[in-house]
């Protein structure tokens, strides 16, 4: 692995739609990780991807209609991305694949494991997740109605880390309100699928649930509501880190993944008779 930037490329999928992501690292194997970005971009997931690198080849796509790039009409839901990165793994002719997903890139994560009938998906890392219904006592907060400022203060534990709103130029407030509307447009008018929680005792890989002990956007205990609904998942906490725990612990959630590799998903690489 080199220290080079990443490769950035567009692959075309389907009816007009296309995929445009980032490569970190290389295999030859044909295996790779996927990583999925929530309602705060690519950005905010792109150090994960690259501490990665060193071990795999890691693909960051943007969810098409974020941060510029272009959505076709008719790709509006969290199961049309699930799809199309299916579709992504077929055409890339990816398998054994962990995916992993930061907020509502976990609810993508989760949908297309329910999916992946071609068996590409070897487990799933889900950080800060959403996607299921949230119980009374564990509303996920809204950004688009908080506003900046207040969502930094709820999303991260370390002051330091805190995005400046009050910094932001008028292209990057344009950016951001950008991608609050397409978030929403994938995400629905509630935000979650009321049904989901009961379909994902389905899912048969083995699935690492990561929750920043002080999330203020999503609670500890939705994440554990969300890791109970798994037959095969551990849920871990991250002390001292918010919704987003792989910037404020980036060396311990690479240490869970590494171990959550070691013990639960290479065990299950057993060849075939």
């Amino acid at each position: 692995m080199t220290d080079s930037a990443p490769a950035t490329r567009t692959v075309d999928l389907r009816d007009g739609l296309s995929i445009t992501l980032q490569e970190f690292g290389e295999n030859a194997d044909g295996t790779g990780v996927l990583v999925l970005h929530g309602g705060a971009g690519p950005r905010s997931i792109a150090g994960l991807a690259a501490g990665l690198a060193p071990y795999a080849r890691v693909l960051l796509p943007t969810h098409p209609g974020f941060d510029g790039t272009p959505r076709p009409e008719e790709t509006d839901s969290i199961a049309d991305l699930a799809t199309a990165y299916l579709d992504l793994l077929d055409e890339l002719g990816l398998h054994g694949v962990l995916v992993i997903g930061n907020s509502g890139g976990g609810w993508i994560a989760a949908e297309m494991a329910l999916r992946d009938t071609r068996n590409r998906i070897a487990s799933l890392v889900l950080i800060g997740a959403t996607g299921i219904a949230p119980e009374p006592a564990h509303t996920i907060a809204d950004p688009a109605a908080l506003g900046p400022a207040r969502t930094s203060e709820l999303a991260f534990h370390n002051p330091a880390l805190r995005p400046d709103a009050a910094a932001f130029s008028e292209e990057q407030k344009a950016v951001i309100a950008a991608n609050q509307s397409t978030l929403a447009r994938y995400a629905g008018p509630l935000g979650h699928d009321p049904k989901l929680r009961g379909r994902l005792h389905r899912v048969t890989v083995p699935v690492l649930v990561l929750a920043g002990e002080q999330d203020g956007i999503v609670p500890l205990g939705y994440e554990r509501a969300l890791a109970d609904s798994f037959p095969h998942a551990t849920f871990r906490p991250i002390a001292e880190a918010g919704h987003f725990p792989h910037l404020e612990q980036p060396a311990v959630v690479l240490a869970a993944i590494g171990e959550f590799v070691d013990g639960e998903v290479k065990p299950e690489e057993k060849p075939e008779d």
